[in-house]
């Protein structure tokens, strides 16, 4: 149909109006399946939430925390409630340096959100093209790389992440590399088992027959219709990748104490856990606990969407 064009050009018009309202009556029918769950709702909510906050940080905070010359030394360990040298309220305390923990925190959660959002994506594509690659083209290429998979799927992400951060060194950058090679192969098996159960399918083997280039047969006819389960996936990873971030900064072996991380304030906090100033680490906590449970409660309501048991 698309390749018949009239003077007017309306079939042209009709061909390509069709798949954006297939496209917009899905997005209808997933918000409308969504919504049902109001524990999913409100854990939306409270991500897109804090991920404004987080990334506004530099308009909503107090101050900035990590500009050594805005901190004064004489507004260390204030506790929460009390109004520092700078004329306003520290809503929840201050640390040892003197920096506003609100701050700290928001500041921390914009990192673990660039990590955390930046890794998923990452490893979503290393993971698609080597399941792909090994569902579409089996034989040896299949067996060596679902092995190599099998193999870091036996050892724990933080384990191989830890190694892999000891190599490379601190930083934003290293970590992400570093979370990447940990968690691709997630995504790898669950693209090689749902392309495994669609290579078989009559329009994959008419595609395959034609003299279109493999890439298209793999992005343009296999991928889509192994994505539901991958996006499941990738929610849970995001929030597995913010906790390893938080993990690995909490071990002195993430991010310094000079770059925002949660895992690096309750790391500064833990020392004086056993004192009145337990605000250092239980407020950076509860914010990476609530984050992390509220985006795997997306997840798992998008996982019950996208299930074809539950479907209407």
């Amino acid at each position: 149909m698309s390749d018949t064009l009239t003077p007017e050009g309306n079939v042209t018009a009709t061909a390509s109006a069709a798949p954006a309202e297939t496209r917009a009556s899905r997005l209808r029918d997933f918000w409308s399946d969504y919504r049902r769950s109001p524990i999913a709702l409100l854990s939306l909510a409270v991500v897109v939430l804090l991920a404004a906050l987080s990334f506004g940080a530099p308009l909503v905070a107090p101050q900035d925390p990590y500009d050594m010359a805005a901190l004064d030394w004489l507004d260390a360990f204030l506790p929460p409630g009390t109004e520092g040298s700078g004329g306003y309220t520290h809503l929840l305390g201050t640390d040892n340096a003197g920096r506003d923990m609100l701050s700290a925190i928001l500041y921390g959660l914009r990192t673990s959100f660039v990590i955390g959002l930046s890794a998923g994506a990452l490893a979503l594509m290393a993971g698609i093209c080597v399941g792909l690659s090994a569902a579409y083209f089996g034989g040896r290429l299949e067996s060596l790389l679902m092995r190599i998979v099998d193999l870091q799927l036996s050892m724990p992400a933080i384990l191989l992440a830890l190694v892999l951060v000891a190599m490379l060194g601190q930083g934003v950058g290293q970590i992400i590399l570093a979370l990447v090679v940990a968690q691709y192969a997630y995504f790898a098996r669950t693209t090689h088992g749902a392309a495994t159960v669609e290579r078989g399918k009559d329009y994959i083997e008419a595609a395959r027959s034609t003299p279109l280039p493999t890439r298209r047969v793999l992005f343009r006819h296999l991928l889509p219709n192994v994505l539901p389960p991958l996006i499941v996936v990738a929610t849970v990873q995001v929030a597995s990748a913010i906790a390893l971030e938080a993990t690995l900064s909490f071990l002195g072996v993430g991010l310094p104490l000079t770059e925002p991380s949660l895992g690096s304030l309750i790391s500064n906090g833990f020392k004086y856990i056993h004192t009145d100033r337990t605000w250092l680490s239980i407020y950076p906590g509860i914010f990476l606990m609530i984050t992390v449970v509220a985006i795997n409660l997306v997840g798992d309501q998008v996982r019950h969407v996208l299930d074809p048991k539950n479907q209407r």
